[in-house]
């Protein structure tokens, strides 16, 4: 018995309930199973590479259409925004607007579960698994979701909150009853349907024996049956457009339905909030960014590696304190008493990565050897926006995942291809190359412990990795001359280079280097300076 929980990351669901408008400010809450449906279709085509649904996504849609989801609603609360949209003309010299509203729920991290009461074949189930683990969002494009399948063992255990209302069945206080769109069985619309078409067509009957109907027939025939799609699958796959013209006031193959759901599920205040319980530590997690419009151009520049990091790290410090004293030293590098940490560089990391390779950062990779706790978790995860000097405005975050450096491997190509660069092969490597420029800690000197190979060294050594065998500069050419141009100062002018300049290196080893975390040294290198990969 499939059984599907859904988290919302961005802590939002924006979907209006059948019937409504949308300024009407109704929340379709529970989603409706037609709104399932028609999502794990639309995942289908967009995911799978379906030219048409497949004749074992045909008998699982069925099979849940044939039933009515149970619920688990997580405490949820109603908010919305108004937006003044210009219509482009003009009343007594002022543009004219139009005020709408957009609703919405506000989940926080809280996770919704739905459960079909019907048994699915093996095939059934990898399909159904494979689709809500690609769904990426579920009403409107804001409401971003994360899906898995749960176990029986797990649906066993979960407590409904709402579910469909069966024949003369009554709930007591705390419950009240909401209508939503669900889909007809498929065999009660295919019989349906046929004795419609049967009745129309009686109107248009053939010529009897083997006479050729006219063409003319056959239009009559063919245009009095198209409002009326074959099955249950065609008319999931059917738009508002289409069944509009076709004068029909509901989706054909809908039906309305009653819930029962407790009153508490959707709240005008403040929900009531769970607590959170506390995450196990991890040493990764990787972000992504995107821009408002989607456009790739519009993300920051790789040379702007340095201060990029920089502002997400004020962001994460200020989300873990709140106004507050901070203790949080895997974020700070600092302990509860405000000092430094002696160590090996095991606090932060955060490195802006240009995983496509088109010259435009898309990543931030946050690794932190001794471990990222529940503090910075949270602040990681649910920190939503970034900026970058001279954009179009805000920059959108979203995580992309957490675990370990070794889980980064399996990265769909071509995002795996960059990160395999910055950790290496499994074998280790015994060359390294910049990927952004080494800044010296301290002033150069031509030999000497302050030297370009005295400082790497150095470096090498406070990390607990071992000398190099070779520290080569490289030539200033078409793969090292970006480097120039990157931001090497820091904001705080108390923490500027001795020397502004940045230098393109290429360190061996005697023997194959095996990273456990990614080779970043020199200035800046918690801030994504000095990064090396290999070739």
């Amino acid at each position: 018995m499939p059984t599907i929980r859904m988290r919302f990351p961005g802590g939002r669901y924006h979907a209006t309930t059948w019937g409504h408008h949308v300024n009407e400010g109704q929340i379709e809450w529970p989603p409706s199973p037609w709104r399932l449906l028609r999502a794990l279709i639309a995942c289908g085509y967009s995911t799978q590479h379906w030219s048409e649904v497949p004749e074992v996504g045909r008998s699982l849609l069925q099979k849940l259409a044939g039933t009515l989801p149970s619920y688990r609603l997580p405490s949820a609360c109603a908010a919305h925004s108004r937006h003044y949209v210009p219509l482009g003309s003009l009343d007594k010299g002022r543009e004219k607007t139009t005020l709408v509203f957009d609703t919405w729920a506000t989940l926080s991290d809280n996770e919704l579960v739905i459960h079909w009461d019907c048994e699915l074949t093996n095939d059934e189930e990898d399909l159904l698994a494979r689709l809500i683990d690609c769904l990426g969002y579920l009403g409107r494009s804001e409401s971003w979701v994360e899906a898995s399948m749960a176990n029986d063992t797990e649906a066993s255990r979960i407590e409904f909150n709402a579910e469909a209302h069966r024949e003369g069945q009554q709930r007591g206080p705390g419950w009240e009853q909401i209508t939503t769109m669900a889909a007809i069985p498929d065999n009660e619309y295919v019989d349906w349907r046929e004795g419609v078409v049967e009745r129309l067509l009686s109107n248009f009957p053939l010529p009897e024996g083997k006479k050729k109907p006219p063409s003319k027939l056959l239009k009559e025939r063919a245009k009095i049956t198209l409002p009326y799609p074959v099955d249950l699958i065609d008319c999931l796959q059917k738009d508002t457009s289409w069944w509009k013209q076709q004068r029909w006031s509901h989706p054909p193959g809908s039906q309305r339905v009653v819930y029962w759901r407790r009153t508490n599920c959707l709240q005008v205040g403040a929900p009531h909030r769970i607590a959170r319980p506390k995450a196990s530590p991890v040493t990764t997690m990787l972000l992504a960014i995107t821009s408002p419009s989607g456009n790739r151009s519009a993300l920051p520049p790789v040379t702007r590696t340095l201060p990029q990091a920089e502002l997400l790290h004020r962001a994460l410090v200020g989300r873990v304190g709140k106004g507050e004293r901070i203790d949080c030293p895997e974020l700070t590098g600092r302990d509860s008493d405000g000092q430094p940490l002696n160590g090996q560089h095991d606090h932060a990391h955060l490195l802006p990565l240009d995983l496509d390779n088109d010259g435009h950062l898309d990543h931030i990779l946050i690794h932190a050897p001794m471990g990222l706790r529940d503090a910075a978790q949270h602040a990681i995860s649910t920190l939503r926006r970034t900026w970058t000097k001279g954009g179009v405005g805000e920059m959108q975050l979203a995580l992309a995942g957490s675990g370990d450096l070794q889980s980064l491997r399996r990265l769909r190509a071509p995002l795996r291809g960059h990160i395999t660069r910055i950790l290496g092969p499994n074998a280790g490597a015994t060359t390294w190359t910049s990927i952004t420029p080494f800044v010296p800690p301290r002033f150069v000197k031509p030999r000497g412990k302050n030297s370009i190979t005295g400082q790497v060294n150095a470096e090498l050594e406070s990390r607990g990795l071992p000398q190099a065998g070779t520290i080569a500069l490289l030539p200033w050419d078409n793969d090292t001359l970006p480097m120039r141009h990157f931001v090497r100062r820091r904001r705080n002018r108390s923490h500027l280079p001795p020397v502004d300049v940045g230098y393109a290196i290429k360190i061996g080893f005697a023997e194959p280097l095996v990273l456990d975390r990614p080779l970043v040294i020199g200035y800046g290198a918690h801030f994504g300076l000095g990064l090396f990969g290999t070739a």
